[in-house]
């Protein structure tokens, strides 16, 4: 459905990308498990349906949802790190230099640092949310402004048309992954290119592993419909099915996610012992320091110590052993201290008591 713009975005989550089956009317898209399609004779097929790589009627209703809920135009890829790898092909090439956060998850760290520098991609690390030094760091060859807001895992706001203003010639990608557009559209502030895992809060189920990269520009698009098929970082059926499902419920479940995230930082910032508590005020990821990060994060029941976020389970890590070991030395390391915490949907009380009782000991 390509819902008129006066709909809430509760209600297009709801419809976006769900068109009843013309055969049989079925009202959710059908699993397409098919690897290739019959030909009526060489070369002619319905759009770009010969083989399954380059187009799935499960995956392009996933994708015309995902372009509705951003304001753009939809491209799927098998996890988060293949859209990035092909906005970054995509607007980039030897010699060009890209400028990073200083605040990043670790694979985009890595898949920059030990992937595409090897390829004559520079790089540099600065503070986002210093826009003078934003400004300052673009460079004549900066082909490409990585965004993440927030910030994984410090949870730095940072203001995206601020950095569209101050970005020079170079484009501007925005991991919208901690946000989702619930809370954030980067397109409607200028970002060229909005990219997300949707493991995380987009599935929202941790049943899926899958990314997705939204183009504002529809050249842009084509573009990348190019890079998805000639690269082949494509998702399967089944997983752009789970990711679509997940899409139906986003809107409820941030909400939920934000309240139990409220309740755990009222009992944190009571606290001594929690340094540096860091929420943006949405969304279920949290932050904070204790001088025993290891021990709380194996004595909590409710909190799975485990990798990843964004799922109807909370979950728990210390990133400078887990998500972000890839950035120990450079100038994006985390403190050992630091622990990260992705807040379910369970009851909001029950998840502050649970880590309380961990911070106890």
């Amino acid at each position: 459905m390509d819902a008129p713009a006066g709909y809430s975005f509760g209600t297009k989550a709801v419809h976006a990308g769900l068109t009843p089956d013309p055969s049989y009317g079925s009202v959710i898209p059908a699993i397409h498990q098919t690897s290739t399609y019959a030909q009526p004779a060489p070369g002619e097929f319905a759009e770009d349906f010969d083989y399954s790589r380059s187009a799935n009627p499960t995956r392009a209703a996933l994708e015309t949802a995902l372009g509705e809920l951003e304001g753009g135009h939809g491209v799927a890829f098998s996890s988060g790190l293949a859209a990035e790898h092909a906005v970054i092909t995509l607007t980039c090439e030897a010699g060009a230099h890209i400028l990073l956060p200083n605040d990043l998850y670790g694979g985009t760290f890595r898949l920059v640092d030990k992937v595409l520098a090897h390829w004559g991609l520079a790089y540099d690390l600065v503070d986002q949310t210093d826009l003078d030094a934003v400004e300052r760091a673009v460079r004549p060859e900066t082909k490409l402004v990585w965004v993440e807001t927030p910030t994984n895992p410090l949870l730095n706001v940072v203001d995206i048309a601020g950095v569209v203003a101050r970005k020079g010639e170079a484009l501007v990608a925005v991991d919208n992954t901690f946000a989702t557009p619930v809370n954030q559209r980067p397109l409607e502030f200028g970002a060229d290119f909005v990219v997300h895992s949707t493991t995380k809060y987009l599935g929202g189920h941790s049943d899926v592993v899958g990314g997705a990269a939204i183009a504002r520009d529809p050249e842009h698009y084509e573009r990348l419909r190019f890079v998805q098929n000639a690269v082949g970082a494509v998702p399967a059926p089944f997983d752009c099915f789970l990711v679509h499902r997940g899409l139906r419920t986003l809107h409820l479940r941030m909400a939920a996610h934000a309240e139990s995230a409220r309740a755990v930082v009222a009992m944190l910032e009571a606290r001594a012992d929690a340094r540096d508590v860091r929420w943006p005020g949405f969304s279920g990821m949290v932050s904070f320091r204790h001088d025993d990060a290891v021990g709380v994060v194996q004595r909590t029941e409710l909190f799975t110590l485990a990798e990843s976020l964004g799922g109807v389970e909370s979950l728990i890590e210390v990133p400078q052993a887990m998500t972000h070991q890839s950035v120990e030395g450079s100038a994006a390391a985390v403190p050992a201290d630091l622990i990260r915490l992705s807040c379910g949907i369970e009851d909001p009380q029950d998840l502050a008591e649970d880590l309380a009782r961990a911070l106890d000991g």
